[in-house]
């Protein structure tokens, strides 16, 4: 008999390949150029809610290609975290690659976003 199993709740080596392609973008994009955004929220913070489709103003002053590396940013927390950045921001405190783009993840799906990825 064969046994159902479950799906798999970690990143599989397949997923993890298919990611390869955007995710070397999206470092590409993190180390273009550090950013002098305006401020779009309380304490000078650039808010995001990609649920809702609403961005900061400099988000939507950005190429396609930049949006799209914040989009894929904030849709996969979980796999830039692995991503080391190699654009010298371990001196601004970052981690890696997740902290090029996200500075705090809400509670009521809001995003602060790091703002030296816009370039």
């Amino acid at each position: 008999m064969i046994q159902p199993h479950a799906a798999p709740s970690s990143l599989t080596r397949r997923s993890f390949i298919a990611l390869l392609p955007p995710t070397a973008a999206l470092l590409l994009a993190a180390c273009s150029g550090a950013g002098g955004a305006t401020s779009t929220g309380a304490g000078g913070q650039l808010i995001a809610k990609p649920a809702e489709n609403v961005w900061p103003d400099i988000f939507w002053k950005s190429s396609p290609e930049v949006q799209e590396a914040y989009r894929y940013a904030l849709a996969n927390p979980q796999v830039l975290q692995y991503m080391p950045c190699f654009c010298g921001c371990v001196n601004q405190g970052h981690r890696s690659n997740k902290d090029c783009y996200i500075q705090e993840m809400r509670p009521d799906g809001s995003v602060v976003v790091e703002p030296m990825s816009f370039g």
